[in-house]
């Protein structure tokens, strides 16, 4: 919602939203991502229904706001049109060529690798990104060229909203549905796109980056594959990826504790936190230790045992997992379920009652660690944990 609202602020539009964390919260603990649409134009006001009023010509909402929102119902109270995030970006990009970017993992990396290696190429494309993009001062690239390039969302199969003139399948995984689920929606969805498909389930794609790990050999991969199917020179192609700076909590380094260095990423899923862990594990013999927060019930209910599983696999005995509660953003979820459940199930973890609790206990073992990760979606709180980890401000 965030890159919708400066995706839309860069093409002229007037844009408010509302937010909880605002009447609740001193501006000065905002997350990063608000502080940056105020301060680029976009008003923001409480999650009470107060920014919606007769000046509003529509009201944009995610598949996560309730059906009792107070914003959305006031907007149904005063008869102002209702649409839906991935309606409203497919709008707002549709005088682009779009190249579409799906996938379970990496689209976000991938993303924003494509759009700067084209921008490098002298496309100037329009990027939406899912994550901020170091250099870019948010999550999007307003260019001014004939593509657009845009991160898509499977999770609730809105992507079936975007008619693309050239799409990128990264990866499918089970994750929001199963492995056969998910293979079936990403097939459906490039069936008719008319342009370059790379499709990263069908072939293996790989190219080297500034970014370290296997996995961003291969979100590189995809990227230079389908920068070269739209015509981008090779040469200039390949040293834009190596000289790309990254994503905002995709193994962002934040700093350093004591030594050990601290980093910052968005891993929620097995595939993601196996790939986070390993590419830490290579660069630090000494111990890695990782608060993770789950960002939902229902998907640690779904992937528990895989979870259990895979951090069984990958944790080194000089390892450490501290798993904080799951995030709960409101709303009616089953919270039947928690990630004490999973700490009993992984030899060596500990659950942690707040994020507070985390900073004291990492601070007094630090020496035991060549890294430490804060990992999860959803929760604006995990950076700042980073953050004050490695004695940074915002």
């Amino acid at each position: 919602m965030s890159a919708l609202a400066q995706a839309l602020i860069s093409l002229g539009h007037s844009v408010s939203g509302a937010d909880r964390m605002v009447g609740s919260t001193d501006r000065a603990f905002w997350p990063p991502n608000l502080l940056r649409l105020a301060d680029g134009g976009v008003r923001i006001f409480p999650d009470d229904g107060s920014g919606v009023d007769a000046s509003v010509d529509r009201v944009v909402v995610s598949t996560a706001i309730e059906a009792d929102n107070p914003g959305l119902a006031r907007a149904k109270a005063l008869n102002i049109p209702v649409v839906h995030r991935a309606a409203a970006l497919a709008e707002a990009l549709s005088a682009f060529k779009l190249v579409a970017v799906a996938g379970t993992c990496g689209k976000s990396t991938v993303t924003a690798m494509l759009a700067h290696t084209l921008a490098s190429c002298g496309f100037d494309p329009f990027a939406v990104n899912g994550a901020a993009v170091v250099g870019w001062d948010g999550s999007v690239l307003p260019g001014r060229g004939g593509y657009a390039v845009a991160e898509v969302d499977e999770s609730d199969r809105s992507l079936t909203a975007f008619r693309p003139y050239a799409a990128i399948i990264t990866n499918a995984s089970a994750d929001h549905y199963s492995k056969e689920e998910m293979d079936s929606v990403f097939d459906a969805f490039i069936k008719d796109v008319p342009g370059p498909v790379i499709d990263g389930r069908s072939a293996r794609y790989e190219a080297e980056s500034s970014l370290p790990g296997a996995h961003n050999r291969q979100n590189a991969g995809l990227a230079l594959a389908m920068a070269l199917a739209l015509g981008a020179d090779e040469g200039k192609a390949r040293a834009a990826l190596a000289d790309f700076p990254g994503v905002e909590r995709r193994m962002q380094r934040i700093g350093s504790c004591a030594g050990a260095e601290v980093y910052d990423d968005y891993a929620h899923n097995p595939e993601k936190l196996h790939a986070m862990l390993t590419t830490l594990q290579e660069r630090h013999e000494k111990g890695v230790a990782v608060v993770w927060r789950p960002h939902g019930y229902g998907p640690l209910r779904k992937m528990m045992d895989a979870l259990a599983a895979m951090f069984a696999a990958t944790l080194r005995p000089q390892d450490r997992l501290l798993l904080l509660p799951v995030y709960d953003a409101g709303g009616t979820a089953d919270r039947s379920v928690n990630s004490d459940r999973l700490a009993d199930m992984v030899k060596g973890s500990v659950f942690i009652g707040n994020p507070d609790e985390a900073l004291r206990l990492l601070k007094a073992q630090v020496p035991a660690f060549g890294a430490i990760v804060t990992a999860g979606a959803r929760d604006p709180g995990l950076p700042v944990l980073a953050r004050r980890l490695a004695e940074r401000k915002q």
